[in-house]
């Protein structure tokens, strides 16, 4: 016999908390570990700089989904703070690589550090069964994200 989905009604309730919780706890670590004041944008092209090493703005802006003419603002402002630095690009004279200054990497390693932080001391408040129900919680929507 094969398991039926629940109606819809039944799960929108679910949904809408899961979006609720996950959208405010993401503002409040962003609010209360962006020190260095950086936007949304700035912070994803710094993380993906950090992921790939380098990139052109027209690789940067494909994989963020944004209009190259937005990253190069975005990279501009980054540069201007030093957090990103320029280099010709190897193989095409019109092109050139941006990629994290050493600069960039400890902004980067700061703000993981602070909301590892945040974050433990956040779970640390709650009680044992709690935190059991949290992982618990957390390999669920490891899940969801894999599916």
């Amino acid at each position: 016999m094969t398991e039926q989905s629940p109606p819809a009604d039944d799960l929108d309730p679910v949904v809408d908390e899961l979006l609720s919780a996950i959208g405010q706890l993401v503002r409040r670590l962003r609010a209360d570990t962006n020190s260095d004041a950086l936007t949304w944008s700035q912070s994803a092209a710094m993380a993906l700089l950090q992921r790939v090493g380098s990139a052109t703005i027209a690789e940067l802006a494909r994989a963020e989904g944004v209009k190259p003419q937005s990253m190069g603002a975005t990279l501009t402002v980054l540069e201007e703070a030093g957090l990103v630095g320029r280099q010709p690009h190897p193989t095409d004279g019109r092109q050139v690589l941006f990629s994290l200054t050493d600069q960039g990497v400890e902004a980067r390693t700061a703000r993981g550090a602070a909301k590892r932080v945040w974050l433990r001391d956040a779970v640390a408040r709650l009680e044992p069964e709690e935190r059991r129900g949290l992982a618990a919680a957390a390999l669920l929507i490891r899940r969801l994200g894999e599916t």
